[in-house]
């Protein structure tokens, strides 16, 4: 089939080099014509493990295409997606739908066929019958028809993700749409992926329902870790105790210092906004944001305490270790580390820090903070090393090498990827989370 992808940031790219990767013809289209320049020369704008082979692979196969014209790449599509941002809106927390509607206006003047529109950004429910409004007002001659297609990629493990997905959600009011999208689909048919078909409101609600219920699994456990610490009780061994029950699961019970992305955050936000319009309020998801956003500071304070409290931390070195939200992506959105950061440097701590590859954006978010090339060289002369996020390059460091390089051996894991005996078998003043 013939696929056109509106918007080549992380969904949009990701998604069209897998539908390519199925045999589709697909053509990705963005504005930004350096992204474009980019991509037709095989560099990526994001990291993810494997996507450049993969997208190398289908463009030299002729199923991949990347252009900044629009109408070209829609006409004659069967399916049209929409996958272009969707941030937070200033002053509310909405999620920002301008460059959806600016996508539909441009899809409208193009069509010139039977098509399906296909939301794939994360939108407010209520969005697809907005998009549906707007095409049938400026192309009441158009057979066209709009469905909802929400995706639940995690960074760093999205192709695989896609490829072998848990469900297939469709929101279509439509069958000739359904038959489309199972048709898309259709090279999936093998793995037994699920396919659930929905209205296009539920679909919608679906996906800020999964992320805000993994958002209050992190949050909780984050909290049974506090609570663990002073009661002496072992965090992981809990999360192992609850997870091994199968209406729980074991999966997003990691305590640590709190969600970051460009999901979670955005989502609840944008979750919440939708609930207090229709005055339906969902009051967990408002204390799991709230929660979220103190957990972040708070990680930041333990810190300051490794190093001897506010008044002993003022002009020491904290050397952390990973910067981005979590490991095998580049992604600094709404990071732990940045809340972190920011807090040692108000006590006067000074900062370095090294990440396998959120180096670039951290030197544009973070300037007052130094940058290492490697962790040995981050630790150098440091007072406390602090695991930020769990880069397998961090598991097993060399803990009495690493010793030798800090003013004072302090070890704290805010990802709890060491055993204490170990840390202090090395020699460290060791603190982690929950334990």
């Amino acid at each position: 089939m013939r696929i056109t992808m509106i918007g080549s940031g992380y969904v949009g790219l990701v998604s069209g080099a897998c539908f390519s990767d199925f045999g589709h013809e697909v053509t990705c289209v963005d504005k930004d014509a350096g992204k474009i320049e980019a991509l037709q020369a095989g560099k990526m704008p994001i990291y993810e493990p494997g996507l450049d082979q993969l997208v190398a692979g289908n463009v030299a196969a002729g199923r991949l295409a990347f252009t900044t014209v629009l109408a070209a790449a829609v006409d004659g599509a069967d399916a049209v997606f929409i996958a272009v941002g969707t941030p937070s809106r200033r002053g509310d927390g909405h999620a920002d739908l301008t460059y959806v509607f600016e996508a539909t206006r441009e899809i409208a003047a193009a069509i010139t066929g039977p098509t399906v529109v296909v939301t794939k950004s994360t939108v407010p429910v209520g969005t697809g019958d907005k998009v549906e409004a707007i095409l049938r007002e400026l192309r009441p001659d158009a057979e066209v028809a709009v469905v909802s297609n929400p995706e639940f990629l995690r960074e760093g493990a999205a192709i695989s993700d896609f490829k072998r997905p848990d469900r297939i959600v469709i929101g279509a009011e439509d069958d000739r749409a359904q038959s489309v999208m199972r048709e898309i689909y259709r090279p999936l048919y093998l793995n037994e992926s699920p396919i659930l078909v929905t209205g296009r409101r539920t679909a919608e609600l679906i996906k800020y329902a999964a992320n805000a219920f993994l958002a209050t699994k992190i949050t909780f456990i984050n909290e049974i870790a506090d609570l663990c610490e002073v009661v002496g009780a072992n965090v992981q061994d809990v999360s192992r105790g609850i997870g091994l029950d199968k209406r729980i699961g074991a999966k997003f019970l990691h305590a640590g210092p709190g969600y970051g992305g460009s999901c979670f955050p955005k989502d609840t936000l944008a979750l919440l906004k939708t609930a207090e319009d229709h005055e339906s309020p969902v009051r967990i998801v408002e204390a799991v944001v709230k929660v979220n956003d103190t957990r972040k500071r708070a990680m930041g304070r333990k810190v300051i305490a490794a190093l001897g409290g506010e008044a002993a931390a003022k002009g020491k070195t904290a050397a952390l270790l990973g910067l981005t939200f979590k490991p095998n992506t580049d992604d600094m959105r709404d990071a732990p580390s940045l809340a972190i950061v920011q807090s040692l440097l108000d006590a006067g701590v000074k900062v370095r820090a090294y990440d396998p590859e959120g180096m670039a954006a951290a030197k544009a978010l973070m300037p007052e903070i130094e940058l290492a090339e490697d962790p040995y060289d981050a630790a150098r002369g440091a007072d406390a090393v602090v695991i930020v996020t769990e880069w397998d390059v961090f598991r097993a460091l060399d803990l009495k090498r690493l010793a030798t390089t800090l003013n004072a051996p302090v070890l704290v894991d805010l990802r709890n990827i060491y055993p204490p005996a170990e840390a202090e078998r090395a020699g460290y003043r060791y603190s982690s989370v929950g334990r």
